[in-house]
């Protein structure tokens, strides 16, 4: 990474953990296609907008264009992606933190039951 970083970025430790539950890009094969964009920047455009609440057309111009940013996030979307990723890390936090990795108790208080 190049450019100066942002609040929003992925440190290397996250980075490390979510990249093996992200698909490899298609494009930028060696049968041919335009080069692939780093997927790392791509997460940390998407985290970019999700957290600064702006449009995908407003996307910094140090982060890949808006389109590609904004492909991949809908593909990952539709695909479960993103889900899927959400699940293996809570998993994974709750087993570092001594706890089964899925909740064992339901805790409903006046206010769920109405």
């Amino acid at each position: 990474m190049t450019r100066k970083p942002y609040p929003t970025d992925l440190t290397d430790a996250q980075w490390e953990r979510l990249q093996p539950l992200l698909p490899s890009p298609r494009s930028g094969t060696p049968r041919g296609g335009r080069p692939a964009a780093d997927t790392r920047e791509v997460v940390n455009a998407v985290l970019y907008v999700l957290r600064a609440g702006g449009s995908w057309r407003l996307l910094p111009h140090d982060f890949p264009c808006w389109q590609t940013v904004y492909t991949r996030f809908r593909l990952w979307r539709l695909a479960g992606v993103w889900d899927r990723a959400h699940d293996a890390l809570r998993r994974e936090v709750r087993v570092e933190a001594g706890r089964p990795p899925t909740p064992e108790t339901l805790r409903v208080d006046s206010q769920t039951v109405k």
